[in-house]
């Protein structure tokens, strides 16, 4: 097959260049940048944030496009990219493309304080990476290209860019970790080879096509605490603080951008909620391949 792969230079884009590789088939990537020659794929350079991008050559006679490519970090150009980068992936994809994966977000829902998210429930973006992936995943349902929609938790594993997991790790090694709130905050997390492994799913099974799937697995504060200090093989015992106590220092302490702890931190921390994966376990026979406590400790391994 001929599999074309947006951000196939980024974190998750990398794992599923390398996973199409090792079964033989023929990829291609598009980058913004010319890359080192590779005999093992095709590089094709364009910037779906220039209006004149010329996509043709990079989409012509595609099986499956897997449609990764992200921004995270830089709002001003999370529009540009997110919703007129795919309207113009869209536009040129039309009678090259077979199919089309979407990796998406579970922030496509907003903010989920406690209950039980799953793939019916409102969309309700809350902030300009997730109205602009939203958007971009509404472009994609309506383009008349058969589609299916990943939307994963919280993405992890070797060569991540987000370092807060480690950050914890740290902080529970150390000793200066704590809880915030009421026992049994749930994190939830998904390892990148879950999500490489659910997007080939999603790319080749038909019982895929105009889905959308959600995709996580789901822990308690203290299981993961546990975790981590039976694989550092250290005994700790961590005080609990009220949530109210907490939220207030925060507060107070808010002007100092050094200061380490966040609302939004709290919010991770303390929260209930469950992003439901029944739907692509059921209709795509899809696996976990381990635990998030195994996963947790294979990344402390990998570091």
């Amino acid at each position: 097959m001929v599999i074309a792969i947006t951000g196939g230079t980024g974190f998750i884009g990398k794992f599923l260049v390398k996973k199409y590789l090792s079964k033989g088939h023929q990829v291609r990537i598009l980058s913004r940048k010319a890359l080192p020659k590779n005999k093992k794929y095709e590089v094709f350079i364009g910037d779906l944030t220039n209006p004149k991008v010329e996509l043709s050559g990079f989409l012509e006679g595609v099986d499956i496009l897997y449609h990764c490519a992200g921004e995270v970090s830089n709002e001003s150009i999370m529009k540009e990219l997110h919703v007129n980068g795919t309207n113009r992936l869209i536009n040129q994809a039309h009678g090259r493309v077979k199919r089309w994966v979407q990796l998406s977000s579970v922030g496509a829902y907003g903010i989920c304080r406690s209950g039980v998210i799953t793939e019916e429930s409102l969309e309700q973006p809350n902030n300009v990476y997730e109205t602009s992936k939203t958007i971009s995943d509404i472009l994609v349902k309506d383009s008349g290209i058969p589609y299916t929609i990943l939307r994963p938790s919280n993405v992890f594993g070797k060569g991540m860019t987000n370092q807060s997991l480690y950050k914890l790790f740290s902080m529970i090694k150390k000793g200066i970790f704590f809880y915030i709130g009421k026992k049994g905050a749930t994190l939830n997390y998904i390892h990148v080879n879950d999500v490489v492994n659910a997007l080939i799913n999603c790319g080749e099974s038909t019982n895929a096509i105009g889905e959308v799937f959600n995709i996580s697995q789901t822990i308690t504060i203290e299981k993961l605490s546990y975790s981590i200090m039976e694989e550092l093989d250290i005994e700790r015992k961590f005080l609990r603080f009220p949530e109210w106590l907490i939220r207030m220092i925060v507060f107070i302490f808010r002007v100092m951008p050094t200061f380490p702890l966040k609302s939004s931190r709290i919010d991770a921390l303390t929260g209930m909620c469950i992003y439901n994966s029944n739907k692509i376990q059921k209709l795509l026979g899809f696996e976990f391949i381990a635990s998030l406590e195994e996963n947790f400790k294979l990344l402390i391994k990998e570091k």
